[in-house]
């Protein structure tokens, strides 16, 4: 079978450093609102903030970093960003230990975590797809979402103990050190990566305008990658602007406990796996287009079920309804997208395509995080998480409609065909956003 195609020693490193900080991911979920709920006494307002503004400016920070990792060797990047993330996340627990942790500073850690994520994004992409022969990109892929899916399954419920038996911090020191484990994982892989051509490095040393804009006019002439990218940014948006909301809801007026709140949105991630685990039998039946296509409109029909919620068992199993037909939807169509859209970019606009993607999203996200935070402030946490489900049911209108594509559009060409896909490579932020 496809899935168990052994790709390499190399590959299996890359792996095992993923599924480290993967797991230190689904440990550390939600671990910063509830910091802000439990320990700083924050309300709805500020905790969306806190969601906002380090997405925010973390991403006008990361703008440059698509051109820049462009020319440079990916893996240097990757650890460097792993070991940027170990070092702010870590101040938490410390000046937490010492009494001294304030807003200010989990917002500043956001800032720093957000910039190092959307470098550690642009390097990925491309590094994978030099890694892995383009036959097996999908199947690559596939793994890092199982592995993401898998240990959002285990690590919430894990982490709401350890909150429970250590304190609100463990979570965070946990994440910390995973993204250490994860540098040296990737250091040790090994091999020779060349630098980038030296002309492309000569550019490097006077990036223009044109340089950093570069991966957003690739996205925006493409005619299929424009509304792919439109409906990515407003659905994880969206859904991220209703996540501290609804932490605020569970946890503050209907009396979830951490656990609760931990296992409501791990058990649905069951479904995450699966959806990984079918992607690439769904593409061979189905097509690429097609899956992209349904799952992403289906993904779109959930959320607004969490408007309902009610306290005690009732609503813990709507919450787990809701995110289990949710996370098995974005299970399909994670994969898929992020083949698709590798797939139609050239190797050497890869890091500035994904970091354009990035800094984008990250900003969408900023910019309705704040926004919804204001509207839970006026009309209540409920309403907001209702508005925002009830505009995702329009997001299907924002997919491609046409068929297929013109072969060879927008220069994807035969260059373009030899990748298949590395977001889910950084997936341990955006599967933890969009669970």
């Amino acid at each position: 079978m496809a899935g168990r195609r052994a790709l390499g020693r190399r590959f299996g490193w890359l792996w095992a450093s993923y599924a480290v900080s993967a797991y230190g991911t689904g440990l550390g979920f939600g671990a910063f609102p509830l910091i802000a709920i439990l320990v700083l006494h924050s309300g709805p307002t500020e905790v969306a903030a806190l969601s906002a503004a380090g997405r925010a400016v973390g991403a006008v920070v990361a703008v440059p970093f698509g051109p820049w990792v462009e020319f440079r060797r990916k893996r240097p990047v990757m650890v460097a960003a792993d070991l940027i993330r170990f070092a702010a996340m870590a101040s938490v627990p410390a000046a937490f230990a010492l009494g001294l942790l304030t807003f200010v500073q989990l917002l500043l850690v956001s800032v720093v975590v957000a910039a190092a994520n959307i470098a550690f994004k642009a390097a990925s992409g491309a590094y994978l797809k030099s890694l892995v022969p383009p036959a097996d990109l999908l199947v690559a892929n596939g793994r890092f979402e199982s592995t993401t899916w898998t240990a959002t399954v285990v690590g919430p419920p894990l982490g709401g103990a350890a909150i429970g038996l250590f304190g609100p911090v463990a979570t965070v020191l946990a994440d910390a050190v995973s993204y250490l484990l994860s540098a040296l994982g990737i250091r040790a892989i090994g091999g020779h990566e060349p630098l980038p051509a030296p002309a492309a490095r000569a550019g490097a040393a006077r990036l223009r305008a044109g340089d950093l804009l570069e991966g957003w006019r690739h996205i925006l002439a493409h005619r299929t990658l424009r509304p792919l990218f439109l409906n990515s940014i407003v659905v994880n948006g969206l859904i991220m602007a209703s996540e501290p909301l609804l932490a605020v809801l569970l946890l503050g007026r209907l009396g979830f406990a951490p656990w609760q709140y931990g296992l409501v949105f791990a058990a649905p991630c069951v479904g995450g796996l699966v959806g990984s685990r079918l992607a690439s039998r769904l593409v061979t039946r189905f097509g690429q287009r097609e899956v992209l296509l349904v799952s992403g409109a289906l993904r779109a029909c959930w959320p607004v079920g969490l408007a309902f919620v009610q306290p005690g068992v009732p609503g813990m199993v709507l919450v787990i309804a809701v995110q289990l037909g949710l996370v098995t939807c974005c299970g399909v169509f994670n994969p898929v997208l992020a083949t698709y859209r590798l797939d139609h970019t050239d190797p050497g606009r890869v890091s500035r395509m994904l970091s354009a993607w990035s800094v984008s999203s990250s900003a969408a996200i900023a910019a309705l995080t704040a926004a919804w935070g204001l509207l839970a402030a006026v009309a209540g946490a409920r309403t907001a998480i209702a508005a925002a489900g009830v505009i995702l049911l329009a997001t299907p209108l924002l997919l491609p409609r046409r068929a297929k594509d013109r072969h060879g559009e927008n220069g994807a060409g035969a260059g373009a065909d030899d990748g298949a896909g590395a977001v889910s490579l950084a997936a341990r932020e955006t599967a933890a956003d969009q669970a």
